[in-house]
């Protein structure tokens, strides 16, 4: 810094808190100023009586890559991209309140999914079956569904995808959530613990750390995280593994962070809706397919994606799920590059759907941002 004018560097401590404290008026003032901006949007669309009728997907994914894209530091990428999904949700809840069903209960990691896509100014609906938030998304209950779709060392989550075969919903976005599970109680220390209740998959993510620091404990198998959290929250010598969400909700002291055995473990999480979107400029298209002669072997298989590679579009992933139209018969899931109304993927989509017996586009929505 210079040694003088507004950027001679500052070391009183009362005139840090002076240039802080304008600071501070300046953002306050921004944020209302871009509220301001956000109703006029409603103005100028008219009156369409619903939240869901404001948002656009496509362009909050085109905003927060823009955020990425400008920061500087010192914050991190991931604190800005929270800061300002926490903006644009209070901007947009001044309408109304978007309405978000996920797979319950309270506590859980689909929770904190929704609060890391949609920030919190959103009505967080719990379901108790991914069937139950498909159901509520349809007949209009929820605005949008968010639903575990797979996890990196578990794979994928089959009654999601099963559900796909008969729901007229799309895919809207996709969140990408780091794992971070957490020892948590009303205990103050680890001593006091007895007993550990959680999800099998979360006591079997966090094995090595129970067996080094826990080993005499007794661990107990849960439905949910979140059942093991309000366990913990009535009992005593009971503590839980689980997201700080869950903490939050059932008051409970985080004794110990981050004891998961893979540090990169990460779950894929889906925003269900009821429109496909326009393109993002950074997308992935999602379809179901099926050959009509899955027993003809991999060359059928491959005959039908050949238009892929023809025009240079990149897959991602590929599932395969029984069709529940006969026995042996099956249907694929894609994850493509790109979006379905754009070039290449838009010209290989219609040569693959006039060689496929079953052709939908299930969405083409933002790459997870963050």
């Amino acid at each position: 810094m210079t040694a003088s004018g507004k950027d001679k560097q500052v070391t009183d401590l009362s005139e840090i808190r002076t240039r802080i404290n304008e600071i501070d008026e300046r953002i306050q003032a921004l944020i209302n100023e871009r509220a301001t901006f956000a109703q006029q949007v409603g103005v100028a669309k008219g009156d369409l009586g619903s939240a869901v009728n404001y948002y656009r997907p496509e362009r909050e994914a085109e905003v927060l890559r823009n955020v990425v894209e400008r920061n500087t530091g010192p914050m991190r990428d991931d604190e800005m991209l929270r800061l300002f999904r926490e903006i644009m949700s209070a901007c947009l809840a001044q309408q109304e309140p978007l309405k978000i069903g996920f797979l319950g209960p309270e506590g859980t990691f689909t929770q904190t999914a929704v609060f890391k896509h949609f920030g919190h100014s959103v009505r967080a609906l719990p379901f108790h079956t991914i069937d139950e938030v498909f159901q509520e998304v349809e007949c209009g209950a929820a605005d949008f569904g968010v639903v575990p779709i797979e996890n990196s060392t578990e794979g994928s989550v089959n009654n999601t995808l099963d559900m796909f075969l008969t729901s007229p919903l799309k895919i809207s976005g996709e969140i990408e959530l780091k794992i971070e599970q957490h020892v948590m109680g009303r205990m103050q220390g680890l001593e006091n613990i007895e007993r550990i209740c959680a999800h099998e998959q979360s006591l079997a993510q966090c094995r090595g750390w129970i067996r080094e620091y826990l080993p005499h404990v007794e661990l107990i198998g849960m439905t949910s995280n979140a059942a093991g959290a309000r366990r913990a929250r009535d009992e005593d010598g009971t503590a839980a593994i689980g997201p700080d969400v869950a903490a939050d909700v059932y008051e409970l002291n985080i004794l110990v962070n981050n004891i998961e055995d893979r540090p990169d473990n990460a779950t894929r999480f889906l925003v269900i809706g009821r429109q496909l979107l326009a393109a993002s400029g950074s997308d992935k298209t999602t379809l179901l397919i099926s050959t009509g002669d899955t027993k003809g072997g991999a060359g059928v298989l491959h005959h039908l994606l050949q238009p892929l590679a023809d025009f240079g579009v990149s897959m991602t992933r590929i599932e395969s799920r029984p069709s529940r139209r006969k026995n042996w018969d099956y249907v694929f899931f894609l994850d493509l590059e790109g979006h379905a109304e754009e070039s290449p993927v838009a010209d290989a989509l219609a040569k693959l759907e006039s060689d496929a017996s079953l052709f939908r586009v299930l969405g083409a929505y933002p790459k997870a941002v963050g």
